[in-house]
C-alpha cells in the first residue's frame, strides 16, 4: 500500500504527516509526532515546589503556561488562592505568552503560505507601492511585536525563558510604577504595528482562498476552551464544550475532566489524542473566538465584529484559526496597556501557606487551548504527575482536515503536489507544540 509522507516545518517540536492511499483512495491520514519526552516519568519523586521551575523545561515556547500551572495545582492541594495584585501580575504574564505565540504564529510560521514563499525572510524589498513596502518589512515589525511580548514576559515572569515569579500562594514581587510605565509605551507602540501587519494579514488570507479555493474542512466540530463568555482571561477556571451547534453544553474544574473528555494513544505517534465524549474537538484560538462574546477591549471588539459577520458563529474553517489568533494578538496588547495603566507595586503580592500531601490540578488556557497539570503529593514528594496538553485536543481534527485536504488532490490519476502545501497550511492552522504533547 502507497503511503505519502510530508516532514512538517514552521511548527514547534518535530511530526510529519504520513497519508495511505490504495488506488487513489485515501485510506488514513496519520499526524505522527516523532520525538518522545516523558516528563511525566522524569518529575516523579522531586520535590513538589520544585515542580514551578522545572516544568517550564517541558518547552522553550509554552513556558509561561506550565509554569502557571504548576503553581496553580499546587494551590490546589494547599488550598491557597493568592491576592487580587498577583493575580494581575500573572494574567499580565500570560498576556505576554499570547503576544510573543500569536505574533510567531501568524507572521512567521504562516505569513509565509499567504505569500508563496518559505519564510518571511526571503522578502525583499522592491520597487513599487506601500503594500511591496510593507512586504519588505514584515520580518523586522513581526519580531518588533513578538519582543513586546517576550518583554511582558519578562516583567511579568523575571524571565522570558522558563519564568521563575509566580510562586504558590502568589508572585515573588509586583512591578514599578516606571517598569510599567516603560513596558505600556512598548505595548501601545506595537499595536499599531499588530494592526497593520494583521490587516496585511487578512488580505492575502482572503487572496489565498481565491487561489485554491477553499479555506480547508469546514465541517462542524466540538470546540474546547478554559475562558468566560467576556474578557478572555487565559489564567483559566473552568472549561467550557461548545456543540456543533454553538451550544455550550458542558462546564467543569479541570478534576473533572476525565468524565467528559476521553484519551487514547495510537500506535503510530508519541502524541496521544483527546474526545468529547467521542467526538471530535478543536481546541486554540478559533475555539475561544467562538465561545466569547466579546473580547472586552475597543479594537479587539471590532475585529471580532467584523470576523463574525463574514464568517458567522460559530465558525469552523481552519484556516480561520489564524485569522482568530490575530483578533487575540490585538486583545493582548490592549488588556496588556489597561493592566500596566494600573498601581502594581503593592506588597500584597502573595499569602502564606502550609505545604500538605493531596491531589491537585492546575489549569490555564495556553495559546494553544487548555493546559492540565495533575499532581499527587505523597511526604513532600511527586508521586504522579500527569500532564494534558492542549495539543492533544486537537489531533483528531488535525486528521480529519488533513483527509479533506488529502481527498481533494488525490485521484486515481495523480497527486497534485498542492497536497505538499495544502498539508503545511493545514498542520500549522492548529499551531501545534509537539514538544509539549508527547508526555
Amino acid at each position: 500500500m502507497p503511503t505519502l509522507t510530508f516532514p512538517l516545518s514552521r511548527i514547534e517540536g518535530h511530526a510529519q504527516v504520513v497519508i495511505e492511499v490504495q488506488a487513489g483512495e485515501v485510506l488514513a491520514t496519520h499526524f505522527q509526532a516523532t520525538e518522545f519526552r516523558g516528563f511525566k516519568h522524569l518529575v516523579q519523586g522531586i520535590p513538589a515546589e520544585q515542580m514551578v521551575v522545572i516544568v517550564p523545561r517541558i518547552c522553550g515556547v509554552c513556558s509561561t503556561a506550565h509554569h502557571l500551572a504548576a503553581v496553580k495545582a499546587l494551590e490546589d492541594i494547599y488550598d491557597v488562592a493568592p491576592p487580587p495584585l498577583a493575580c494581575e501580575i500573572r494574567e499580565l504574564l500570560m498576556l505576554g505568552q499570547i503576544v510573543q505565540n500569536q505574533a510567531t504564529s501568524l507572521f512567521i510560521f504562516t505569513m509565509p503560505d499567504r505569500l508563496g514563499v518559505s519564510s518571511i525572510y526571503q522578502l525583499a524589498q522592491r520597487e513599487g507601492d506601500e503594500a511591496d513596502t510593507l512586504r519588505s518589512q514584515i520580518a523586522t515589525q513581526a519580531l518588533r511585536v513578538r519582543a513586546a511580548g517576550t518583554h511582558l514576559i519578562t516583567l511579568a515572569g523575571g524571565q522570558f525563558i522558563h519564568p521563575v515569579k509566580a510562586v504558590v500562594g502568589g508572585v515573588i514581587s509586583g512591578v514599578s510604577e516606571g517598569q510599567s510605565a516603560n513596558m505600556r509605551d512598548e505595548v501601545l507602540e506595537s499595536l499599531p504595528i499588530a494592526r497593520q501587519l494583521f490587516d496585511y494579514y487578512w488580505e492575502q488570507s482572503v487572496a489565498l482562498k481565491e487561489r485554491i479555493g477553499t479555506w480547508g474542512d469546514d465541517q462542524p466540530a466540538c470546540y474546547i476552551a478554559a475562558i468566560e463568555d467576556t474578557c478572555p482571561d487565559y489564567t483559566g477556571a473552568d472549561i467550557r464544550v461548545m456543540d456543533v451547534d454553538g451550544r455550550v453544553s458542558a462546564r467543569f474544574p479541570p478534576r473533572d475532566f476525565q468524565h467528559y473528555l476521553s484519551y487514547e494513544e495510537t500506535d503510530y505517534s508519541y502524541a496521544g489524542r483527546t474526545s468529547y465524549r467521542g467526538a471530535m474537538m478543536r481546541a486554540n484560538s478559533l475555539a475561544r473566538i467562538n465561545m466569547t462574546k466579546s473580547m472586552g477591549t475597543p479594537l479587539a471588539d471590532e475585529y471580532l465584529a467584523r470576523f463574525r459577520d463574514t464568517f458567522g458563529q460559530p465558525a469552523h474553517a481552519i484556516l480561520l484559526f489564524d485569522l482568530a489568533r490575530g483578533i487575540e494578538l490585538v486583545y493582548a496588547l490592549e488588556r496588556a496597556a489597561e493592566i500596566l495603566g494600573q498601581r502594581l507595586d503593592g506588597e500584597d503580592t502573595a499569602v502564606a501557606y502550609t505545604p500538605r500531601d493531596g491531589e491537585g490540578y492546575g489549569l490555564v488556557e495556553a495559546p494553544r487551548g487548555p493546559l492540565i497539570h495533575h499532581y499527587v503529593v505523597r511526604d513532600g514528594l511527586i508521586e504522579q504527575a500527569a500532564f494534558v496538553i492542549p495539543t492533544v485536543h486537537n489531533v483528531l481534527a488535525i486528521e480529519r482536515a488533513l483527509r479533506v485536504a488529502a481527498e481533494r488532490y488525490i485521484t486515481p490519476d495523480r497527486v497534485d503536489m498542492e497536497l505538499e502545501r495544502a498539508v503545511g497550511r493545514v498542520v500549522r492552522a492548529f499551531d501545534p507544540c509537539i514538544a509539549c504533547a508527547t508526555h
